[in-house]
């Protein structure tokens, strides 16, 4: 539990998880280089080929790298996870938020690396794009869900539409 006590205080919200590995343990000899942390952050910079490494890691489709650097320059919140270890950090998670800046807000592209799934990291990173969304007096938060991931969604609060309003789409032919 201490592990998600941790993830919400800051922008660059800290968090240790303790591995499993002989040569991770800081008893008995073992030195605070060999700690692995996720951090969540909203402010680093993000190398386009990292994060479209980790969107190839859940199978999701190739987008023009000019056309994801123009979605994450548009968002109004964009939402990082990275796993440190010693001097070492790789992206692991990313989520991001369009809003109207006062009432509306978005979530697109949530994306945990396979390898980090099931951890409970996906909760903790929506809980802290939420979080952060709130803070600034979002009330009124929407994401769109492959059918695979609604019950995901489901859990941490999200209902489908309660007034049966279907969402409405427009692709050029």
């Amino acid at each position: 539990m201490g592990f998600f006590k941790n993830l919400f205080s800051n922008s660059d919200t800290v968090a240790t998880a303790s591995q499993s590995t002989p040569h991770n343990k800081l008893q008995n000899g073992g030195s605070v280089a060999d700690e692995t942390r996720i951090v969540f952050s909203t402010s680093r910079e993000l190398d386009l080929y990292e994060l479209e490494e980790l969107c190839d890691a859940v199978g999701w489709s190739r987008r023009p790298l000019r056309k994801v650097k123009k979605a994450l320059q548009h968002s109004f919140l964009v939402v990082s996870m990275w796993e440190e270890r010693g001097a070492k950090r790789k992206l692991i998670g990313f989520a991001r938020a369009t809003s109207d800046h006062a009432f509306n807000a978005t979530i697109w592209d949530v994306v945990i690396h396979p390898k980090y799934q099931s951890r409970g990291l996906g909760k903790a990173l929506m809980k802290y794009t939420i979080k952060k969304l709130r803070s600034e007096d979002i009330s009124n938060i929407t994401l769109f869900a492959d059918p695979h991931v609604v019950e995901f969604y489901r859990r941490l609060g999200f209902i489908l539409d309660p007034e049966g309003i279907k969402g409405m789409f427009w692709y050029p032919d």
